[in-house]
C-alpha cells in the first residue's frame, strides 16, 4: 500500500536538513542532505504507521492542505515579565 504524506523540510542552524510530517505528531527525521532527510523520513512514516496498526490505533488522516506563511514578530513589543526563582 502506498502512503502519501506532506513533509515539511528545512535546515537547522548547523545546516542539517530536518523533515517533519505534520499529520503524524512526532514523526520526523533529518539528514546531511535533503535527499537523505527524505529517505529517512519515508522510513519513519512507515514505522510510525506500522506501530499504530499493530496497536490497533487509528492512522491520522493527511491534512487536506498545508500552507507556509511568513509572519513578523517583534519580541520587544510584548509585555512579558521574566520571573526569577531562587
Amino acid at each position: 500500500m502506498k502512503i502519501m504524506r506532506n513533509v515539511l523540510l528545512y535546515t537547522d542552524e548547523d545546516g542539517i536538513w530536518i523533515a517533519e510530517v505534520p499529520s503524524l505528531p512526532g514523526c520526523n527525521s533529518n539528514g546531511k542532505t535533503r535527499e537523505e532527510a527524505l529517505e529517512r523520513v519515508k522510513e519513519a512514516i512507515e514505522v510510525y504507521i506500522e506501530a499504530l496498526e499493530q496497536d490497533n490505533l487509528p492512522v491520522p488522516e493527511e491534512y487536506p492542505s498545508i500552507q507556509l506563511a511568513t509572519v513578523e514578530a517583534n519580541p520587544e513589543s510584548t509585555n512579558l515579565t521574566q520571573v526569577i526563582k531562587d
